[in-house]
């Protein structure tokens, strides 16, 4: 399945923090508030599509809303292949930093 990028973990963590809410829309607002990062939407769409071309996320739209133009809107939920390719994101990260949370934050100078 190969690993997952840096964006693809974010992702997925707002897609998680978000739940059955898990919109583009929402994972922008969660990128925004939690990291800072400015991203465009077409970013995160093609994210999402990407990942759910490899079975870690799955979308469905819901009804329209009344009065709305356009497509329904399209939420997204983390699978169990997308829960698992997470976890192991953030063991690999938290293995690599074991030990090092000293030297870096003085190196920082923190």
């Amino acid at each position: 399945m190969g690993r997952l990028g840096e964006f693809e973990q974010a992702v997925l963590f707002s897609v998680l923090r978000l739940g059955d809410e898990a919109s583009g829309v929402g994972i922008h607002d969660v990128l925004l508030e939690q990291t800072g990062r400015r991203v465009s939407p077409g970013s995160i769409y093609t994210t999402l599509g990407r990942l759910e071309k490899r079975g870690l996320v799955r979308s469905r739209e819901r009804a329209p809303i009344p009065g709305r133009m356009g497509r329904p809107p399209k939420y997204y939920e983390l699978r169990p292949a997308g829960a698992t390719a997470l976890m192991e994101a953030y063991e690999e990260t938290q293995r690599l930093a074991d030990g090092l949370l000293d030297t870096l934050s003085g190196l920082a100078g923190r």
